[in-house]
């Protein structure tokens, strides 16, 4: 009947897709505010958004509009990734395996999505296949929303080709989409994983993901200083502690002042030692909502290589020295540095060669070259919501 097919026409141009953004960070808190920013950006469009952490998100993380559930914490033990450790500081075992797959499937059904979104896997986090492998069986069995990955512009390296060829046989077999968060004029699946052109049909290149903080800077703060920063992670400490030897054998950046910006997953003893080690001329603190803000004042950068802190990096124009963390076997954030150096933007200082005159070495060599900026493609969590919006409207 006319009437019936004018109603039900309707009622599907005002259903609400929903989806549900699954995120596991380890070590480093950069997974978290990518998936953050692309669960906002599917909010800000009237998606009715579900965020499921596996970690305790960093107290500057900003959900507003989405949905929260945290999920029984897992962490790295160590910088190895060999083990991992339950809220409670043990090793995870096989019965909080099950349980914790369980709650992922029950969050699944109870809010029935459009839309499935898995951070990194199944181009990493192989240790949590005991409960995403259950959700995309699930997913394939009940409903069958579209189902994508949401991957950063390098991987890291794996010692076993079969074990990447895996990654691209799963993303081929049980994915609709990858969503990678590069500029594709700049870096491309291929530089880090030798096995996309299996997947390519299954690439979309969105921009890096990065919106801007809205928090501004006291008046002085940051103006003509050097930012020491190690982002969000459990990692970096003794990047810090060579800074605090570096600025007096520095000859272009002796005068200024250093700011040490310690992570929020260093405890208080850290903060507490920095800070009675710290000669004159050095401020240590915790890192800070602002810290864009302190970026576009400052003399120098120097921090690790890490997708988020470079991007804040890139849009502040400021001169950088970067340390990339590499144990583990991690290679992306080596990449991300060599990759900025070669365009001139930055200094690298290897982990294994970090001493105070190594660095202050670097700092003056990042002053010493001459101004260079990159454009590059930053509209990365819009244009993740879009096409989601836009291939889940399509089934």
């Amino acid at each position: 009947m006319p009437g019936a097919t004018t109603r039900r026409a309707v009622e599907v141009k005002e259903a609400i897709l929903k989806a549900l953004i699954y995120v596991q960070h380890l070590l480093g808190t950069g997974h978290a505010v990518r998936a953050a920013a692309i669960a906002r950006a599917l909010g800000a469009r009237g998606v009715d958004a579900l965020f499921v952490s596996g970690n305790a998100l960093p107290p500057t993380l900003s959900l507003d509009g989405v949905s929260i559930l945290e999920l029984p914490h897992a962490r790295a033990a160590d910088t190895s990734f060999q083990t991992i450790l339950g809220g409670d500081g043990a090793p995870i075992d096989a019965a909080w395996k099950a349980m914790r797959a369980d709650r992922l499937l029950t969050a699944f059904r109870d809010h029935s999505p459009d839309i499935l979104l898995t951070e990194t896997y199944p181009f990493g986090r192989k240790k949590f296949a005991f409960e995403l492998n259950p959700l995309l069986d699930a997913a394939h069995a009940e409903g069958r929303p579209l189902i994508a990955t949401s991957i950063r512009d390098i991987l890291v390296r794996k010692d076993d080709p079969a074990k990447e060829q895996r990654m691209a046989e799963v993303a081929r077999d049980r994915y609709d989409l990858i969503l990678i968060h590069a500029d594709g004029d700049i870096v491309r699946l291929k530089d880090s994983f030798p096995f996309a052109d299996e997947v390519e049909p299954l690439v979309r290149y969105t921009g890096y993901v990065h919106e801007p903080r809205s928090a501004v800077a006291p008046a002085g703060d940051g103006i003509d200083e050097v930012i020491v920063s190690c982002g969000g992670g459990a990692v970096g400490g003794d990047l810090l502690q060579a800074a605090l030897g570096a600025r007096a054998l520095s000859q272009k950046a002796g005068d200024a002042t250093w700011r040490l910006l310690v992570g929020h997953s260093h405890g208080a003893e850290t903060l507490e030692r920095l800070a009675a080690g710290a000669p004159e001329g050095i401020v240590v603190e915790r890192a800070r909502p602002d810290f864009p803000e302190l970026l576009k004042r400052a003399r120098l950068s120097v921090s690790q290589a890490g997708y988020n802190t470079t991007i804040d990096i890139l849009v502040a124009g400021v001169p950088a020295v970067f340390v990339p963390f590499k144990a583990g076997g991690e290679t992306e954030q080596t990449q991300r540095a060599e990759l900025l150096a070669a365009r001139g933007l930055a200094e690298v200082v290897a982990e294994e060669d970090l001493t105070p005159q190594s660095l202050a070495a670097a700092v003056d060599a990042a002053l010493a070259r001459p101004p260079a900026r990159l454009e590059v493609d930053l509209g990365g969590a819009a244009t993740s919501a879009d096409i989601l919006i836009a291939e889940a409207e399509k089934r």
